[in-house]
């Protein structure tokens, strides 16, 4: 995979090419890019698909030690990010983790032309279900991470219905989650970089507040949310679509959170139906 350098460490990242627009694809904590395995096969020629691993525990290159790793702190390096590759119009897709909804609160959007929020954060929901709140007690303690890490080698505590059993219909393939896993379990770096994320969720109010701020967005938004999904609340949905003028709900049946994994098909044909209806700035058609 090609690297890029950034102000907190090196990213690295999977980029399929070409000329069409620029789906910018995020995934959650303790996941990579594969988690849109599924989908990109189907978009790639159409879309260029740009997919960086962010560091949120399972990158396998630490970041520098004064990294902000904070929710606010992730954000502005996915902004950097897309800086840092000159990509211009971009779609980006968030499922599970919706840290990346900051840069519009920070007003960084000049290189948003779209935004496809997929069963994922919003508002205070960070972070979510009883998985997010387990990973946080663990970041907590000292040497929670490692021991928890370690547990996650055992079929039956990562299917557990409190942890990512929750989070799909179909099971995560080993070998998938296999990956995901092996960073923070092998790294001590890597724990230090989920650690810091993990124990600066800011408070309540604030969350909320940047959640308001985010109504001046006024390019399309797709809500694609899971009918069945247990972290993401079914109203954040609705509540979505309310808060961004021009925002758009589709509910997807048949999936919890990891919809490129319960119901790659739909979200395909959601996102190239997106794709092709929603107007830029300029009233053109993409």
């Amino acid at each position: 995979m090609p690297e890029v350098e950034l102000s907190s460490g090196t990213i690295a990242y999977e980029d399929t090419g070409g000329d069409g627009p620029v789906l910018v694809f995020l995934h959650g904590v303790l996941m990579d890019h594969t988690v849109w395995r599924k989908v990109v096969p189907d978009l790639r020629g159409t879309y260029r698909c740009v997919l960086p691993t962010l560091p949120l525990g399972s990158h396998r290159k630490p970041m520098r030690p004064d990294a902000d790793l904070s929710l606010r702190g992730q954000a502005l390096l996915v902004g950097e990010f897309l800086d840092r590759l000159g990509l211009d119009e971009v779609t980006l897709v968030l499922n599970d983790w919706g840290g990346a909804q900051l840069l519009l609160s920070e007003g960084r959007t000049a290189r948003i032309a779209r935004l496809a929020l997929v069963a994922c954060e919003a508002f205070d929901n960070y972070p979510p279900g009883k998985p997010g709140r387990s990973l946080v007690r663990a970041a907590s303690v000292p040497g929670g991470l490692a021991l928890l890490m370690n547990l996650l080698r055992v079929r039956p505590v990562r299917r557990a219905p409190n942890g990512w059993g929750a989070m799909s219909e179909h099971p995560v393939p080993d070998t998938i989650m296999d990956a995901w896993f092996r960073p923070a379990r092998t790294d001590p770096g890597v724990r230090r970089d989920l650690a810091k994320y993990l124990t600066s969720t800011p408070p309540r109010a604030r969350l909320l507040a940047w959640s308001e701020q985010m109504r001046s967005f006024d390019r399309p938004v797709l809500i694609a949310w899971a009918a069945q999904d247990r972290l993401m609340p079914r109203e954040h949905g609705p509540r979505l679509a309310e808060l961004f003028p021009r925002g758009r709900l589709a509910e997807i049946e048949g999936s919890r959170t990891l919809v490129p994994e319960d119901r790659p098909d739909e979200l395909v044909r959601l996102l190239r139906d997106f794709m092709r209806t929603a107007a830029d700035d300029g009233g053109q058609e993409k």
